[in-house]
């Protein structure tokens, strides 16, 4: 049987004019309560992302080896493209672990057809593997992860989210009016079934920091019945991909099953 190919990002972009229309109004709808959204000097602070990777050429992390080799599945934030996450992916191979990319591109929201190719991935990456896959999940990746992880938990070893907003108004962030517009559904309407502060029946991580400047910390960090542990990072919210800590909170948590 041939392979299902991935969902195209470019299904995500509005085909006519009154579609546009719809997602414009979508961007810019008024609401009661936004949430208690980063403030604009932590969203600022974002944009060191843009020298990362000049600061890479001078950066040189020490990597122990792993003492248990695990399967790894990096998922992307909104708007971001696996390559995001190659960084972290080398470090986490030179460690010894088996890292895999989630097999599509951008990530412009859930949709029942990406769901469903998440679940022959994961399916795909565990058989031929022969073990469990831990999840690591940076922002709107989180989300997928989590998901997945209620829909197959035999599949699925730990999940690990990064700055994921999983937790109370989903509005709390900087993002919101943009993903409603790319998502083309507002962010508390997914056009999938899913209980996204409800906590995955296989260890779950929440990393949050501070200093991120997109996600609320309330949301990233959430409430003791969503998650299992919360460990606080000093990156912001584009570092949770790039940032030596969050890097080396990651090993460490791929070691502590």
């Amino acid at each position: 049987m041939a392979p299902h190919p991935p969902p195209s990002a470019l299904d995500a972009f509005p085909d006519s004019g009154a579609e546009l229309a719809r997602r414009w109004e979508l961007a810019r709808e008024p609401v009661a309560d936004e949430g208690s959204r980063p403030g604009l000097w932590p969203l600022v602070r974002e944009l060191q992302h843009v020298a990362e990777p000049v600061a890479r050429l001078f950066r040189k992390l020490d990597i122990a080896p792993a003492a248990t080799r695990r399967t790894v599945m990096l998922l992307p934030g909104f708007a971001a493209h696996p390559l995001r996450m190659r960084y972290m992916a080398r470090q986490l191979e030179r460690a010894g672990h088996k890292v895999k990319r989630w097999g599509m591109g951008f990530n412009v929201g859930p949709t029942e057809a990406n769901f469903a190719f998440l679940e022959r991935r994961l399916a795909e990456v565990h058989e031929r593997y022969g073990r469990e896959v831990v999840l690591v999940g940076w922002s709107l990746g989180g989300v997928f992860a989590r998901e997945l992880a209620k829909r197959h938990p035999e599949r699925v070893l730990k999940v690990v989210t990064m700055g994921t907003p999983f937790s109370g108004n989903p509005r709390a962030n900087n993002a919101w009016r943009v993903y409603q517009f790319v998502a083309g559904h507002r962010v508390d309407e997914p056009p999938i079934e899913a209980r996204i502060g409800e906590k995955p029946p296989v260890p779950t991580v929440a990393l949050w920091s501070p200093r991120d400047g997109v996600v609320s910390v309330r949301s990233a960090c959430g409430r003791p019945c969503e998650r299992d542990r919360a460990v606080a990072l000093r990156c912001t919210h584009m570092g949770f991909s790039y940032s030596p800590e969050a890097i080396g909170t990651v090993l460490r948590e791929l070691e502590r099953i």
